[in-house]
């Protein structure tokens, strides 16, 4: 190779969030010794002179020997310490050029033989042993590079860069056999991929790695290989001094587009995707190249889709109006208590006057604004024990004094006036509601049919007490306020049968509420003519509404962000694109222009790029509607969504 790209020597660190970006640094070999002089060496239960930094290392030696036993031994011990974070490459001088051997007789010509070999036959056990030795060596260096020092050791390593480039450009990627390796060099390469700086654009191919990793991303159906892929390749350009390789046209964001649709399925590949869209709209030039992309409603639609899928919400109810009075369908009917027959038969057995006291005490109760006449108390007591072949009775001044005796605020007395009146005062008749009795006789003055059960029993009690008996040719129906008259005996009975309920009520419909709703407390009910009364208040007076419980997680803020930044260029020459004041904040992850470039640039706007902006706006305005229904706690990033969705609305008008 003619070139290949630059290494400085920057610790490692975890992959980063789309709002930030890398530092660059250098740290010197002896700081690396330093580094790995501190850290123990790592035993695992054999004998520990095996991983002691001698040159005479009993692992290295064995590598470098040739013997496939040892080969085999070494390698696999080397398997199980390189997952300590205590195990140091540099610890063990010459180590880190042996385990690259087979690596490099495998990308130099060992897999183009073992894919010829294995097309027809199984590979030959030298062949297949050779194989796995690459395999596992390159393993080891995977595990070892997942952590800071042995990263720093790989990344200023010749031999590492070689392999890398070696194996994405000369490796087929459509071969099975090779993608494990292939997973491992790449992984390798994420780990040293914040260090780095590519070659310039220009340079030969075989010097630059993203093709091959953005044809992986692109072709392969390695799910492994996309998410590795798209990982480094987000990796390597969120470095500011690899801006230049950005590309609106690079086959990576089309797959990353694409992958997003796979977000309720996948949520680790479209997290990669996310992150690896945000590193190229993050710079201005490729976010404007965006607006010009075939996919952007389908993306813009995705990215918000996503954020609705991630919330999470719960319902909140809002109660509004005043109180609701309530009265019920049907009035219950109030009558005067009656004694029922056990009652009845036990009060009988008692002997006066405790008899007299306890029916006065079942009969009637105490109300100081009330009044009994006397006449309808020794009534009410004589019709209800006088019975022949009973005991006899009380007179009405015992039982009228009884009353005094059981209720302490009751006293006879006379009311004067035009005609005096003899009253009890302090009592009245108990009383107890009943429901409506829908087979109640109605006819006028009619006493008699209040403890019918049934329609026919009601039809029987009218031709006995009201039709029949009558001597008159032509009478009047006295059903309540019904006017028929001069009917004869035969059409009577037929007439009364209109004014029958039916033996089972019609069903209540579900949606009919067991009450009524007054308009105001107080308010008459029943009402002769309910058409007439004033409309009440709704019953439910409550707003129900969405409200997020938890801030968004990664992916969807992420999303957001794309989306913000979309929105940012495709309304860049309105009033409605943010601005950095001391209103707003800018971006993380973008460099804000200064008002005079923003000038320049407004200037040297050409064509394309309004173009791009009136596709933009168009396309914000078909994900308006799904912008509004996402709901964010935060209040900032809630106001992005109410911003973007305004500017919707104005870009329709």
């Amino acid at each position: 190779m003619t070139s290949v790209f630059q290494t400085t020597l920057i610790p490692p660190r975890a992959p980063p969030t789309p709002a930030q970006g890398y530092k660059t640094g250098q740290h010197s070999g002896q700081q690396q010794q330093q580094a790995a002089s501190v850290r123990a060496v790592p035993v695992d239960d054999y004998e520990r002179w095996y991983t002691e930094a001698a040159p005479n290392n009993r692992m290295v030696l064995a590598l470098r020997s040739g013997i496939e036993t040892e080969i085999g031994w070494a390698l696999e011990r080397l398997c199980r310490l390189s997952r300590d974070d205590q195990f140091v490459l540099s610890a063990m001088p010459g180590l880190t050029d042996a385990l690259f051997e087979w690596p490099d007789w495998f990308v130099g010509g060992g897999a183009l033989e073992c894919g010829h070999v294995g097309k027809l036959f199984s590979l030959p056990p030298d062949l297949e042993r050779r194989r796995r030795y690459a395999l596992e060596s390159a393993f080891i260096l995977r595990n070892t590079s997942l952590f800071e020092v042995n990263a720093l050791e790989l990344a200023g390593h010749p031999r590492a860069r070689t392999l890398i480039l070696f194996a994405l450009h000369r490796l087929a990627t459509e071969v099975d056999a090779n993608s494990e390796f292939l997973l491992y060099v790449i992984e390798i390469l994420q780990s040293i991929s914040v260090t780095l700086i590519l070659p310039p654009p220009n340079s030969p191919l075989l010097a630059n790695p993203l093709p091959p990793l953005e044809h992986l991303a692109e072709r392969s159906s390695n799910r492994g290989l996309i998410l590795t892929s798209l990982s480094t390749l987000t990796l390597l350009l969120a470095n500011p001094a690899n801006a230049g390789h950005l590309n609106p046209g690079s086959p990576a964001l089309n797959a990353a587009v694409r992958y997003l649709a796979l977000f309720a399925s996948d949520r680790e590949l479209a997290e990669v995707s996310l992150n690896y869209l945000y590193s190229h709209l993050a710079h201005p030039a490729t976010s404007k190249a965006f607006l010009l992309h075939p996919g952007l409603s389908a993306t813009l639609r995705l990215l918000a889709l996503i954020l609705k899928s991630e919330q999470a919400e719960k319902v909140v109810v809002v109660p509004v109006g005043g109180q609701v009075h309530l009265a019920p369908v049907t009035e219950p009917v109030v009558k005067h208590r009656e004694l029922t027959s056990t009652e009845l038969e036990q009060l009988v057995g008692i002997p006066e006057p405790e008899r007299c006291l306890e029916w006065l005490k079942i009969m009637f109760v105490e109300n100081p604004e009330a009044e009994t006449t006397q006449v309808d108390l020794w009534n009410l007591y004589r019709s209800t024990f006088t019975v022949p072949g009973h005991p006899a009775i009380l007179q009405a001044q015992e039982v009228i004094k009884n009353a005094s005796n059981v209720f302490g605020q009751a006293s006879a007395m006379v009311l004067p006036g035009a005609q005096q009146r003899f009253v009890v005062r302090g009592i009245e008749r108990a009383s107890e509601k009943v429901g409506p009795n829908l087979f109640r006789c109605r006819w006028s003055n009619c006493e008699q049919g209040g403890d019918l059960t049934s329609t026919s029993e009601l039809y029987d009690h009218l031709l006995e007490a009201h039709i029949d008996h009558t001597l008159e040719t032509h009478m009047s129906c006295s059903w309540g306020s019904c006017s028929a008259t001069g009917l004869t005996k035969s059409i009577a009975r037929r007439h009364v049968l209109t004014h029958l309920p039916a033996m089972q009520p019609p069903p209540r419909h579900p949606a009919q509420p067991e009450s009524i709703t007054l308009p105001y407390e107080g308010y008459p009910h029943p009402v002769p003519d309910p058409t007439i009364r004033p409309p009440p208040p709704p019953r439910h007076s409550e707003v129900s509404h969405q409200s997020p419980i938890s801030d968004p997680p990664s992916n969807a803020l992420t999303a957001l962000l794309c989306i913000r930044v979309l929105f940012r260029t495709a309304f860049a020459s309105s009033d409605a694109a943010p601005r950095v004041d001391e209103d707003h904040f800018g971006f993380p992850g973008i460099v804000e222009d200064t008002p005079e470039e923003d000038e320049e640039d407004r200037r040297a706007e050409t064509e394309t790029e309004r173009d791009g902006e009136r596709r933009g706006r168009k396309a914000f305005i078909g994900v308006r509607h799904l912008l509004e229904e996402v709901r964010i706690r935060d209040e900032i990033l809630g106001g992005w969504i109410t911003e973007m969705v305004e500017a919707g609305v104005t870009g329709t008008t």
